[in-house]
């Protein structure tokens, strides 16, 4: 079975959430305390964590942190914390999704189940474009013969992007393909993830390619 790791110190939210998970047929594993998350990751290896924000001991943005610099695993923060900007900061740390306090059960589900989708999409190929490698079942990308660490959202990006080279997408086609309609934040999300891997492939030659903006219509992955 699948393992979702909660990570949530109230006990009725943490009860429920094992609920409405163990009733769509996944494991839950939880933790109520930030120190012990990460000992907690390491022993489980979760196909994906529910992360509190607010926690005794390490908060949830210092968990995030730390599972982002050894895991691709998706995370989903869960806060009572509604406001557009702590939403677009949560992605910025690396987030897969985001869901405010209170929530319905079913949701949660939902969320869950759509952020693990965009990761079984993932085609068992290699790509290269240049110096680009793009590996798309180790979840990897490399530019010359250097590993680029990606957030998951943006890794999720690239990696379509790159299955449809030189197609051009809008930012609801981004996010209907690559995150899902369940995803609520604003669009806006989807040109800071350009932004971002625009940087990362900063060296990345011209000549190969790069990600093109076309005014009006959208993104795309345009090689040669």
């Amino acid at each position: 079975m699948t393992t979702i790791l909660i990570v949530e110190d109230e006990y009725p939210i943490n009860q429920v959430l094992k609920v409405y998970l163990r009733k769509a047929d996944f494991h839950t594993e939880s933790v109520s305390n930030g120190n012990e998350a990460l000992a907690k990751f390491d022993e489980v290896k979760p196909a994906l964590v529910l992360l509190d924000v607010m926690l005794p001991g390490l908060s949830g943005w210092e968990i995030l942190r730390e599972i982002r610099r050894k895991s691709d695993c998706p995370v989903i923060m869960l806060t009572a914390l509604g406001d557009v900007n702590y939403r677009l900061d949560g992605l910025n740390k690396g987030a897969d999704d985001y869901i405010s306090k209170p929530f319905v059960g079913e949701e949660v589900v939902a969320r869950v189940k759509a952020v693990l989708r965009r990761y079984e999409k993932i085609d068992h190929a290699i790509k290269r474009y240049g110096q680009l490698e793009i590996d798309f079942q180790g979840h990897r990308v490399r530019l010359n013969g250097e590993e680029i660490q990606l957030t998951p959202r943006d890794l999720s990006l690239l990696l379509f992007l790159a299955e449809h080279p030189n197609q051009t997408f809008t930012r609801d086609q981004l996010i209907e393909h690559v995150w899902g309609w369940e995803y609520d934040g604003s669009d806006r999300a989807v040109d800071l993830s350009i932004k971002r891997l625009r940087k990362s492939l900063k060296d990345w030659p011209a000549k190969d390619g790069e990600i093109r903006t076309l005014r009006g219509l959208g993104y795309q992955l345009s090689v040669q």
